[in-house]
């Protein structure tokens, strides 16, 4: 069974979180509502995800960021999802590119189907990414990587579902086209990124890397 930490302020939020999640099966060992509980409660749990907002006591500017970006270096393992009304592009960006597995990034009032989240929050805790796409729009208006300048309009678009972690089936169901047709547009996606397959690089996060703006081998998001 997924074990869950949840980490927001709004205590009727919290909680309702905490009664969906555990609907579904899924333990939800703490909720807390501030980082400091928050890093004593990873501590004492080990859950394997923690539900994580922005901004939370006692300056309700970026301290859940902050403790985001701790928990990633003390905790490695630890899958973390980031539920918030705030577009952190740099809190993403560095997350995403250096630790894709096992991260995403919602924003509160863009979470319209419980079911999509708990299957987002699933992924997450898998393994996967999910980045919303008024974030990956938001970095892409600063990246300057021509490359994905070379794309076409609906390879984009497949790669920005690709970025907030849908599989093919998923992007295809998506965009009203086959299984098949997403999988020749991540093939051009991938020619013109130069991504070359390898036993050692997963190309579909490289191609997600690409998109939210920074590859460490290529051209690097403007400042």
């Amino acid at each position: 069974m997924m074990r869950v930490v949840i980490a927001e302020d709004m205590v009727l939020l919290r909680d309702g979180i905490a009664r969906m999640l555990t609907a579904d099966g899924i333990d939800v060992v703490a909720q807390v509502g501030d980082v400091a509980a928050l890093l004593s409660a990873v501590d004492e749990h080990r859950p394997d995800l923690a539900v994580i907002d922005i901004r939370m006591p006692p300056t309700f500017t970026d301290e859940g960021a902050r403790a985001a970006l701790r928990l990633r270096d003390t905790h490695p393992d630890l899958a973390i999802l980031v539920l918030s009304n705030i577009v952190e592009p740099e809190l993403a960006l560095t997350l995403a590119t250096e630790h894709p597995a096992r991260f995403g990034y919602l924003l509160k009032d863009r979470v319209l189907d419980t079911a999509d989240f708990l299957q987002t929050l699933r992924r997450v805790a898998e393994g996967g990414t999910a980045i919303d796409a008024s974030i990956i729009d938001r970095l892409m208006g600063t990246a300057g990587n021509s490359r994905l300048n070379s794309l076409s309009a609906r390879e984009r678009e497949v790669l920005s579902w690709l970025a907030q972690g849908l599989t093919n089936a998923a992007i295809g169901r998506r965009l009203h086209v086959s299984e098949r047709t997403v999988d020749a547009h991540l093939r051009s996606v991938f020619v013109k990124l130069d991504l070359a397959p390898s036993a050692d690089e997963n190309r579909r996060v490289r191609a997600a890397l690409s998109w939210l703006g920074q590859d460490g081998t290529r051209d690097p998001v403007a400042s």
